[in-house]
């Protein structure tokens, strides 16, 4: 089994690993911040995912209370108190409709049941969501971070302006931050796959699969960055 489910101490090891890499290499770098926030983030996600594993034990008792309550009631009217009570009458029409009444009241009830049994997994579902949020705002941080990271700063053509952003003009420099910042999009991915773990709700799954391919759509981004980094720019400037 160790290998078919997700280990959150490693993801969040992984993720320590990378903010020491991330800190070596560019220590006066913005993006050592994002690679701080994303181990903390790594953390408390972490919890969050672990501690929905387990059922919510009052929401289950209140529910199994209100069943039990409903039981009892139906119980009551159709067994103490007899139909003719009920209806007011000896009248067949009567009784019928008294009777159409009692299935109606039953239908609702038993949807009412369904509903109180499901509270549980909406609340699991809007806790997930909160936290989802959170890291899809960290997505777009790390998005932010390299977005000036153009590997065209590279070519002997490239003439700065004077609002021009400041530039990595070392080849093996840019591709390292940009593959710093794959690496946390790929981690984010791995996160939000921690809830699919633990709440097994078609919702959620999608939630957190539509994270994973916000974080793999910006990563791809970046890889065609690093390609031209190691491609034709390569050649432009040997001397970088």
């Amino acid at each position: 089994m160790r290998y078919r489910t997700l280990d959150s101490k490693l993801i969040i090891e992984t993720a320590e690993r990378l903010e020491k890499r991330v800190a070596e290499r560019f220590p006066h770098a913005g993006l050592r911040g994002v690679a701080i926030e994303l181990v903390s983030l790594s953390r408390d996600l972490a919890k969050a995912a672990k501690a929905l594993e387990a059922p919510i034990w009052w929401l289950r008792g209140v529910v199994i209370a209100a069943i039990a309550a409903g039981t009892l009631m139906f119980l009551f009217v159709g067994t103490i108190l007899p139909l003719g009570r009920i209806s007011g009458t000896d009248d067949a029409v009567q009784s019928v409709q008294g009777i159409e009444s009692l299935i109606n009241m039953i239908i609702l009830a038993v949807l009412g049941f369904l509903a109180l049994i499901r509270t549980e997994e909406r609340i699991k579902r809007k806790q997930v969501f909160r936290k989802l949020h959170g890291l899809r705002s960290l997505i777009h941080v790390i998005d932010m971070h390299q977005l000036t990271k153009d590997p065209a700063a590279l070519s002997i053509d490239f003439k700065p302006t004077s609002h021009s952003p400041a530039r990595i003009t070392d080849r093996a420099d840019l591709a390292r931050y940009l593959d710093y910042c794959s690496e946390m999009l790929s981690i984010t991915g791995k996160v939000a796959a921690l809830f699919a773990q633990s709440v097994n709700d078609n919702v959620v799954v999608d939630g957190v699969n539509d994270i994973e391919s916000l974080s793999s759509n910006l990563s791809r981004k970046i890889w065609q960055k690093i390609t031209l980094i190691d491609g034709p720019l390569r050649s432009a400037r040997p001397g970088t």
